[in-house]
């Protein structure tokens, strides 16, 4: 990334200003040798069709697009996506065909990435004069969009492309063509049909349908390899992450002259992933968005219990403030020079003062903020930038209820200039101060915070008991234990109980049966073999998914009450304990892992606490520093990671 921004910047030396005849001017200019065929593009609009709106949409066009690149080498990527075609919708599932081919692109294509060129040196007028006919066409002629102003078609709709690396192929005619069956079948005169919403429904399930034909699998984990960015593959596509799908999507509204464009939030507020999707303008003037690629109908409610700090529209114009922040910053961090913020549409928003340390000493004005990301080199990712006014770090439109900090450039490297800080509902600031002063013992049972379907999956294990008897049907049970908290030991003492042959784990009516892992230790804590059982309607899968030593995989019938899982030891057996795992994300403290404590101290430097190996559900460290951010590590698995403190309660609050 960092390399293509230098490109960009080389080429954009001499635009100075916002005018676009200036930006007009210095993209010819670094066209080079290709200059000819952009001027013969404002020559076809000046003469040849002498159309004032298309020369204007060619001008704008041409401005803006040395801010966007393709592969140099056409005829790689080209074969490339030859060998993928052979492969998308032919192998037995959608895993298969993406290790295959992200296989063949780091063996054989590894390279076409480092290899990239703008636009402006390589596109042929031919090519881009069909696609601006194609976008006005679409735009005088189809019922959703022919009320749109010019301003609109030209954010909308216009661009040559939607994503940069995208193929300069006919993918408006190709996608278009393979998506319209459902448009043409339906009457010109149908009210729906004639709407924005109405039609990008009708597309939207059209793709929906088609890709399922194929074998849909939205995969949410990045893929590795190089991407699918062509018409041909976009319409075979078979894998992908969710920016990938929504991307494919985009496309194939605007193919259809349907005005669609990508938002994305580069991280949530709790967690190290973000999320892409597409919005679209709805007839009544409203920004509409679809909350999961292009499974679930277009316009739901989106994510409202989803903290969002940043939200990005992916545009084809270059942001004045960040190409200027790019030009001028002794530090450049690769932001996207093509984006506009619209946190503003999603949340409540603050424009925020920073306390910054004393002594602070900078390089130059500018600012970043950021937020803990356990999968950044340096815990902190960055989310905008700001600058440095009047000793203070101001940052525009951050959104609220979010955990913050602020980075500065030193000369050497990113480094914090501010405690933590809160941005509160209200828009207050509460920072994090750290006291070395006084410190106090803590006893930790997770490292991630609890979402809703962990606290009601915990909750499932409420009046589940153990049994054991002699009768393999259990009519003789005898009930040793019942759960009455969701607060259980790791091991369930089984205090008085004689031998048996079999044992269970009776869950609650309700809860369909819900746990994660269930196993028995012997006097001496040694885990217990047999034969796994359960209640006639579970499968033998089901069984084995409670003793895999697995804690994200689920023993669950589908029935609602009447279900128990267990044990079959052969002959009568003595249990002493028992460990009933909950459904979970298996963020508890799993036993056998080891783990790290590490606080945030004065300067905002993470430091260790020392590493633990857990014998029990739950961790106790000592000497921890009072009002610290804290930061408990698992170094035998797992990302989920979020930073806590304790408030003034005493309670944990997880950011």
């Amino acid at each position: 990334m960092k390399k293509l921004l230098s490109l960009v910047l080389i080429i954009l030396l001499f635009a100075g200003c916002s005018d676009e005849n200036r930006l007009l001017r210095d993209a010819l200019k670094a066209a080079g040798e290709n200059r000819v065929e952009l001027e013969t593009v404002l020559n076809h609009y000046k003469t040849i069709e002498n159309d004032p709106q298309k020369l204007a949409a060619a001008k704008y066009l041409i401005a803006n697009m040395p801010a966007h690149y393709s592969y140099r080498d056409t005829a790689a990527i080209n074969s490339y996506y030859r060998k993928a075609l052979d492969i998308l919708g032919k192998g037995e599932t959608p895993d298969w065909e993406q290790d295959t081919i992200c296989k063949i692109s780091e063996r054989e294509f590894w390279w076409l990435t480092q290899d990239v060129v703008s636009d402006v040196k390589i596109i042929k007028a031919d090519y881009l004069i069909h696609s601006i006919d194609h976008a006005f066409n679409q735009w005088r002629t189809k019922p959703w969009v022919c009320h749109f102003s010019y301003e609109e078609f030209r954010d909308w709709l216009l661009p040559y492309k939607v994503v940069d690396c995208q193929s300069l192929d006919n993918w408006r005619e190709i996608l278009s063509a393979y998506y319209s069956d459902s448009l043409n079948t339906i009457p010109s005169t149908d009210v729906d049909r004639n709407t924005i919403y109405g039609a990008i429904e009708i597309v939207r399930n059209e793709i929906h349908t088609k890709q399922s034909d194929i074998g849909l699998r939205v995969i949410w984990e990045k893929p590795s390899g190089i991407p699918l960015k062509s018409a041909e593959t976009w319409v075979r596509m078979t894998y992908g992450n969710c920016m990938d799908y929504v991307t494919m999507g985009t496309a194939v509204f605007r193919s259809l002259g349907l005005p669609a464009a990508v938002d994305y939030a580069p991280l949530w507020g709790r967690n190290s992933d973000g999320h892409s999707w597409y919005v679209f303008p709805s007839d009544r003037g409203r920004i509409e968005t679809t909350i999961n690629a292009l499974i679930m109908p277009a316009g739901q409610q989106f994510y409202a219990y989803e903290r969002i700090p940043k939200v990005f529209r992916k545009s084809y114009s270059i942001n004045k403030r960040i190409y200027d922040y790019s030009r001028k910053a002794q530090y450049v961090y690769p932001f996207d020079l093509c984006i506009q913020d619209v946190t503003d549409q999603y949340n409540l928003t603050s424009d925020i003062d920073v306390d910054v340390f004393k002594r602070v000493k900078l390089v130059d004005k500018y600012v970043y903020i950021a937020m803990f990301s356990a999968v950044e080199e340096n815990q902190w990712a960055i989310l905008d930038f700001g600058e440095f006014k009047r000793g203070k770090a101001h940052f525009h439109n951050m959104g609220r209820n979010m955990m913050y900090i602020a980075l500065g450039y030193n000369g050497t490297a990113l480094v914090p200039i501010s405690s933590p800080f809160i941005l509160e509902d209200n828009g207050d600031i509460r920072y994090i101060r750290f006291d070395d002063s006084t410190f106090k013992s803590v006893r930790l049972k997770r490292k991630y915070y609890e979402s809703y379907n962990v606290v009601d999956m915990r909750r499932r294990l409420l009046g589940g008991k153990i049994q054991c008897s002699d009768m393999a049907d259990f009519k003789n049970d005898s009930t040793l234990y019942t759960i009455e908290t969701t607060d259980i030991p790791d091991k369930i003492r089984i205090d008085g109980a004689g031998c048996y042959r079999y044992w269970r784990y009776m869950s609650p009516d309700g809860s369909w049966g819900s746990v994660a892992e269930v196993a028995f230790f012997d006097e001496n804590g040694e885990k217990m073999t047999g034969r796994g059982i359960a209640n006639a309607e579970a499968g033998e899968d089901a069984i084995e998914r409670a003793y895999d030593d697995n804690w994200l995989t689920n023993f669950e019938i589908n029935q609602e009450n009447g279900n128990w899982v267990g044990m079959d030891f052969g002959s009568p057996k003595h249990v002493s304990s028992v460990r009933i795992i909950p459904r979970s994300d298996d963020n508890d403290i799993h036993p056998g892992q080891e783990y790290e404590l590490c606080y945030l101290n004065s300067r905002s430097k993470w430091r260790s606490l020392g590493s633990k190996v857990a014998v029990d559900n739950y961790l106790e460290f000592d000497s921890v520093p009072n009002n610290a951010l804290l930061w408990l590590i698992n170094h035998t698995g797992g990302v989920d990671e979020r930073p806590f403190f304790y408030n003034e309660d005493g309670a944990i609050e997880w950011w």
